[in-house]
């Protein structure tokens, strides 16, 4: 199915029709098994190293307390106290707990997602890169039902009512697939239209779609950044004990 996909794709490629799928760049064999270093790779590795440069640069002025703080330190700073004041918002004195996480897949998508502003397709317009995120959440979602609730963890699926256990569950099982294609679905329609436009539309989209990128990257990219981070918070405060 893998490399069904990947061929689909460069055939459109090829045939100069509108090309929005991921490509395999090159493949390799492991154990046997055929495996491909696609485009999504590629624009993970990007991101990857835009964010370690970034991360490296503000460290590097954070150090220096004497320095006059100037553009690109109060660039960094104002970055912080926005994602500290949306944690502390939504998880009150449980924050500090999972500030550095909510930073870190905050960054991390949000640059993915307008990463189409630089010729990249963003690699979160790939169900395989929003899944795993979509898992890692509800890792820490399930982790925290269990530790703070030991046992009640499992005596909440059948509340309020027993016979309610069955729906219970599927809503718990149902959250990593919602947030991830929520994420992906979003995304990867806007990657579509952009493709359709640039493709269908080339010889007059000369300069006017990039007003488009203000919505399909920009705004949409922020906005479900900020849904998926907000619904991560909303999900692991509801499973903490106490009001935060």
């Amino acid at each position: 199915m893998g490399n069904a996909y990947l061929c689909q794709g460069q055939l459109l490629a090829a045939g100069g029709e509108v090309d929005f799928m991921i490509h395999g760049l090159f493949k390799y064999k492991l154990f046997g098994q055929e495996f491909y270093i696609t485009t999504t790779h590629v624009s993970i590795l990007i991101v990857m190293i835009i964010l370690l440069v970034f991360a490296v640069i503000a460290n590097r002025k954070m150090k220096n307390p004497d320095e006059i703080p100037r553009g690109f330190q109060n660039a960094v700073e104002m970055i912080v106290e926005m994602l500290d004041k949306m944690v502390h918002g939504s998880m009150g004195k449980y924050a500090g707990k999972f500030a550095n996480y909510i930073g870190s897949i905050f960054l991390f998508i949000f640059v993915s997602n307008i990463s189409g502003l630089f010729g990249l397709r963003p690699p979160t317009a790939d169900y395989g890169v929003t899944l795993p995120l979509g898992i890692m959440t509800f890792a820490i979602i399930q982790y925290n039902n269990i530790r703070y609730n030991k046992f009640g963890a499992l005596t909440g699926l059948f509340k309020p009512l027993p016979f309610l256990f069955p729906i219970n569950l599927i809503g718990e099982i149902a959250v990593p697939f919602s947030l991830s294609l929520r994420l992906f679905g979003n995304i990867l329609s806007g990657t579509v239209m952009m493709s359709l436009i640039y493709t269908l539309l080339a010889p007059i989209a000369i300069g006017w779609p990039g007003f488009l990128h203000i919505y399909f990257d920009i705004f949409s990219g922020a906005i479900q950044t900020y849904v998926f981070c907000m619904l991560t918070m909303v999900f692991v405060t509801d499973k903490l004990p106490g009001e935060a």
